[in-house]
């Protein structure tokens, strides 16, 4: 009830006239024909009493207030097509009905409010966006903190104390300021308006509130809840240095960031910006509505005028006209379309313009890149393979803790995959250890996963282009290529191995490289070969060559089931655009079920491919969806451009007319199929309306429905048509 009365209160401060013409039916119904000044004709209006006056100047401001409407459209470049409603209500007075023209105000301002309803309604999900925006900050005003380089001391040479990072060595900051009491707020930072902050300044980010700009975290670590930014449903722990984005919420530990970027310029922001320009666009088929109201009103007054003529009797004309409604097009159109962005927008799915979402549901040819779109990020471990013949006690799950836990510390393009699989085989180990296996022989008991619970890693070195090496729990751990790996502590193969059995000599050594090619043939040879798409890190231990580990580009999990539902939904022809090997492309085009692949293509070939589809006659509408960064030509050259993010790069994209935030491919097929359910409840929605209204007027012409009957029938058809377009924000498809 609470929720109802907050309804109403608000839509009579949006559309004021629904409140008076409410209270317009108290004079109207007590004392219509109360005269006290006798009798005074008026041309047309005859004698009207002290009610049917009120309902007369009523009806006066109505038509001032919409004509200003209908000047204000024109001069927007939209045609005012609210003269029906003007010409009706004035036929209404002209014919003194009374009760009719009272009628015809409440339908246009209880309209004006269902309108009002339905347009907040279709924008829920794009409000929520706009209202999660963080309004203020909270920026430290602690001596040494945001001035880099300058020592805030009690000394004045300007050395020691300074970290070089924008802090000197100060006490922590009591306990009331992690839990943001009114004593930490006033003594140690200032809430000012987000748009004040600059890049540089320190801010603390208090529990449960929205990280204001962008920067970089210098707390040790903080949860964060993404999902404003991408759906991302689990909060994600992010450690000191990391990026902290605009929009995300901080867990329930205070954290201090430091800003890099200003508001207007942050992640968020850049979110919101989208949306904006997404809610305030008009696609084409809601131009084209506008544009077909004005023959629709030309035809009801044609209607009314030829039963009036035919009858003879004027009232015919009003009896027509408040049935004739464009809403249908006015009104269910646009609702219709704002409803479907929104859907969008909730699935992670941005639009920059709702002419995209229009041309979403008319993509023939889909056009993917492999990397990074169709497959995962990074390549990923596939398998352990053993060196035979090795002699070693571990086992892979060893192999790929150890390796994992120096190639955190990487940087190489196959760092991110086998550390992930370290972590994972850490887990098992644990869990292994915990179920009472020891696989390990006593002497090794240190291991991770027979009783410690995190490896002690030292002495890390990376070695650029060849590999990285470290100590875990005091074993040597090389991972990287097969020379690095297999090399001594003097960076040369053992040679000695070659020829089992016999000793090295002075040839050998002079042979060296040679010797170093054959022994890597042997070892290749023992492993066994890599398929066309695989690569390999090599891993010794204590100075022992023991394994490799075999990683692959591999297709997304849903990859698919993704492109089958794009095909289910009439798609006629899927595509892949890569620079990558041929043989590696078919291998994962195999995998996900794409027929045409195009690789080992340069930039520029790829933009000639969707160029080429684009321009072909009956082509369609084509699609291209890449990641938004490198494939920026071939994006802008589709006729709609997807990018696909996980919300932590430039959502904002330049080339793309779509962004997706969750980085689920997945959602290229939703959006499809929101588009195309958008665009046939609008049309349903439209042409429902418009039919019953043609009935209406037809039957109100041959004086079947009177004036005031068809006054509410009218509005029963807008309400029709509104709701029918606002079912375009549930999840059907």
């Amino acid at each position: 009830m609470r929720k109802f009365i907050y309804l109403c209160s608000h839509l009579c401060v949006q559309v004021p006239l629904l409140p008076i013409a409410v209270l317009t039916v108290i004079p109207l119904a007590v004392c219509p024909s109360w005269r006290p000044w006798g009798a005074a004709d008026i041309p047309i209006l005859g004698n009207p009493g002290v009610g049917q006056w009120i309902v007369i100047i009523v009806v006066a401001y109505t038509i001032i207030d919409t004509v200003r409407g209908m000047i204000d459209d024109l001069r927007h470049g939209r045609v005012g097509v609210d003269l029906l409603a003007v010409v009706a209500i004035a036929a209404t007075v002209a014919v003194q009905e009374y009760w009719a023209s009272w009628a015809v105000v409440l339908m246009i301002s209880s309209g004006e409010a269902i309108e009002e309803y339905a347009q907040s309604k279709a924008e829920s999900s794009l409000t929520a966006l706009m209202t999660a925006a963080p309004q203020t900050a909270h920026v430290v005003r602690r001596p040494g903190v945001g001035v880099a380089g300058v020592n805030t001391g009690d000394g004045s040479d300007g050395s020691s104390d300074d970290r070089g990072d924008g802090f000197r060595k100060v006490a922590a900051l009591p306990s009331s300021a992690a839990s943001g009491s009114s004593d930490a707020a006033t003594s140690h930072y200032d809430t000012v308006a987000v748009e004040s902050v600059t890049p540089g300044d320190v801010l603390i980010v208090l529990p449960g509130e929205t990280v204001p700009v962008d920067g970089e975290l210098l707390s040790g670590s903080a949860t964060l809840d993404l999902s404003n930014i991408n759906g991302e449903p689990v909060p994600r722990e992010v450690f000191a240095g990391a990026r902290v984005m605009s929009g995300a919420v901080n867990g329930s530990t205070t954290l201090t960031m430091r800003a890099t970027e200003a508001a207007r310029d942050s992640q968020y922001q850049r979110i919101l910006a989208l949306v904006a320009a997404a809610r305030d666009s008009r696609p084409a088929v809601v131009k084209t509505a506008d544009v077909l109201a004005v023959p629709f009103t030309v035809l009801a007054l044609a209607i009314a005028a030829v039963a009036w003529l035919v009858s003879g009797v004027p009232t015919r004309f009003a009896q027509v006209l408040v049935l004739a409604t464009p809403c249908p097009l006015l009104i269910a159109a646009p609702v219709a379309y704002v409803a479907g962005t929104g859907r969008l927008a909730k699935s992670g799915i941005l639009i920059k313009t709702q002419d995209v979402l229009e041309n979403l549901g008319r993509v023939t040819h889909v056009f993917f890149d492999k990397t990074g779109t169709l497959t995962v990020k990074q390549p990923q471990v596939t398998r352990v393979e053993m060196l035979p013949g090795a002699g070693t006690h571990l086992n892979e799950d060893h192999v790929l803790m150890m390796a994992g836990v120096v190639e955190t510390y990487s940087v190489h393009i196959l760092a991110k995959g086998i550390a992930k699989a370290g972590t994972e085989a850490l887990s098992r180990l644990h869990r292994r250890f915990e179920e009472g296996q020891r696989l390990c022989p006593q002497p090794d008991a240190d291991w991770p996963g027979h009783g410690r619970d995190y490896p002690v890693v030292k002495h890390i070195d990376e070695d650029a282009g060849k590999g990285i090496s470290g100590e875990v729990n005091g074993h040597k751990v090389r991972v990287g290529r097969l020379s690095f790996a297999a090399s001594s502590e003097d960076g040369f193969l053992p040679v000695e191995r070659i020829v089992p059995g016999r000793a090295t000599t002075d040839g050998d050594r002079q042979s060296g490289k040679q010797g170093e090619g054959r022994l890597a043939d042997e070892i290749r040879t023992r492993f066994g070969m890599l398929a066309p798409d695989e690569m390999a890190s090599y891993v010794s231990v204590d100075g022992h060559l023991i394994a490799r580990i075999v990683l692959r580009d591999v297709p997304r999990a849903n990859a698919k089931s993704a492109l089958a539902s794009l095909r289910g939904l009439g798609v006629a022809k899927l595509s892949m655009l890569t620079g990558d090997k041929r043989s590696s492309a078919a291998i994962i085009a195999s995998e996900v079920g794409i027929d045409d692949v195009h690789a080992e293509l340069f930039p520029e070939d790829k933009v000639t491919a969707v160029t080429t589809a684009t321009v072909t006659p009956s082509r369609g509408v084509t699609m291209m969806v890449g990641d938004g960064v490198n494939d920026a030509p071939v994006l802008a050259a589709a006729d709609i451009g997807m990018a696909m993010t996980d919300g932590t790069s430039t959502a904002a994209s330049e080339s793309a007319q779509v962004v997706i935030l969750n980085d689920d491919i997945a959602a290229v097929p939703r959006a499809i199929a929101i588009a195309r359910r958008t665009k046939r409840v609008m049309l349903q929605a439209v042409l429902a309306g418009l039919a019953l209204a043609l009935i209406g007027m037809v039957a109100a012409a041959f004086n079947l429905i009177p004036v005031v009957v068809g006054a509410f029938l009218q509005e029963a058809i807008d309400v029709v048509s509104i709701l029918w377009a606002l079912t375009a924000l549930l999840d059907r498809d």
